[in-house]
């Protein structure tokens, strides 16, 4: 991904591409007074796609998208927090149904062009009188203003501290193209297909399964390369949407500007990963594990993700204690091939193995690194071509306490 393909878009978000408006508001899920209720609306109806949780145990809000997403094209999102609506049977799948419905009739859309996501809590129903009270509600807060992201961009978070925002300007056909997501995910982070809950918006023109292949592509090198403490929620959902009205010719991979679409693409992708591994429960700092000379893509991702997954190095990490021997055990339990006589591991700059060997390095110098607020770990397999980058955070305490009184 090559920075010149694109620009980001300072104070950009997901109502700048052409042809979308958000807004949120408070309808009473959450016990504060914080939004909790949310939508993304396009003037047109826009040519869509979607990757979901491989939980096997998948919520009601899912299963209304997928159906929705059948032909390709959407036209309104509307999301809670608060609730899950997961584990809730018949009535919550009956509930998700009206919360398509009820939001169809007050947007003005057709039925089957709206998806429907939900976070929070599993196991309990919605309060749907707040509900369709709160949707009803929508359409006067919806803006294509800065207001209108800020408020859906709150309406979504859970556990999380801060709203997860990017955008990006990209040039095709000499018009320039946005790209633009929002996410939510502070803890239940070890996806399988995308992350928590996030929402793309594109004004390009795209074709659907154009823009679902490059949506599993993008995600697989970012979403699915984050860990915050290795649970796969059972709500995750990424949904995009393309407008079209930047009037483009259609991208694809044939197309001359194919290449910068994508790194665009990509890159907001992994923009709010990060943001999302950053913001981890109780976490203090965003941790980068690079894994170079692997046999294969395939198999740093999956030596890259046991390294951030591991327990015990982000406790380290959290303790600024430059224990190698935690990274080298994790790098053996991948359950990828490995030279055990050829592996080298740095932490930011500093050499601690060469050859699987230990190398004298400076503690203190390793303590005052370690003390930052992003931390990289460099393995170097020799092994191999394969190379890939995870994201996670530090373990602390604070994940105990927020995790052990979530529903209180």
């Amino acid at each position: 991904m090559g920075q010149e393909k694109y620009t980001a878009v300072q104070g950009g978000s997901i109502i700048t591409p052409k042809g979308f408006s958000a807004g949120g508001l408070h309808c009473g899920l959450k016990k504060t007074d914080r939004h909790d209720l949310g939508a993304i609306l396009c003037e047109v109806p826009a040519v869509a796609a979607a990757v979901y949780t491989t939980n096997v145990f998948q919520a009601a809000p899912l299963k209304v998208t997928r159906e929705s997403l059948q032909g390709g094209r959407l036209q309104a999102v509307v999301v809670n927090s608060g609730n899950a609506n997961a584990c809730t049977g018949q009535q919550g799948e009956a509930d998700a149904y009206t919360m398509r419905a009820d939001a169809a009739r007050h947007l003005g859309v057709a039925e089957q062009d709206v998806a429907v996501a939900s976070t929070g809590v599993i196991g309990e129903l919605l309060k749907m009188d707040c509900v369709t009270a709160g949707i009803a509600g929508l359409p006067q807060r919806l803006s294509s203003e800065a207001s209108g992201a800020e408020d859906f961009s709150q309406a979504i978070l859970t556990t999380d501290l801060v709203k997860k925002e990017a955008c990006v300007a990209v040039m095709v056909n000499g018009k320039e193209i946005n790209i633009a997501g929002a996410a939510k995910g502070s803890g239940m982070i070890h996806p399988n297909m995308a992350t928590m809950l996030a929402f793309m918006t594109t004004d390009a023109v795209i074709e659907a399964d154009v823009l679902q292949q490059l949506l599993r592509q993008a995600t697989d090198v970012t979403f699915n390369m984050i860990t915050v403490d290795g649970d796969t929620s059972t709500n995750d959902m990424l949904i995009t949407m393309a407008s079209g009205l930047a009037g483009n010719e259609a991208l694809n991979p044939s197309h001359p500007d194919w290449e910068a679409f994508a790194a665009g693409f990509t890159y907001v992708c992994q923009v709010l990963a990060q943001a999302i591994a950053r913001d981890g429960e109780g976490a203090t700092k965003l941790v980068e594990v690079n894994v170079n000379g692997a046999v294969s893509d395939q198999s740093a991702r999956a030596i890259a993700k046991t390294v951030i997954g591991s327990s015990l190095v982000k406790s380290a990490v959290f303790g600024a204690d430059a224990n190698w021997g935690r990274i080298i055990a994790a790098v053996g339990r991948a359950g990828e091939p490995v030279n055990p006589e050829t592996v080298d591991i740095h932490i930011g700059d500093i050499s601690v193995l060469e050859g699987s060997r230990p190398v004298v390095f400076d503690e203190e110098e390793a303590l005052k690194y370690l003390k930052g607020d992003t931390v990289r770990i460099v393995v170097d397999l020799h092994h191999g071509e394969g190379h890939a980058t995870a994201w996670g955070c530090d373990l602390t305490y604070d994940y105990v306490r927020i995790n052990a009184a979530y529903r209180t």
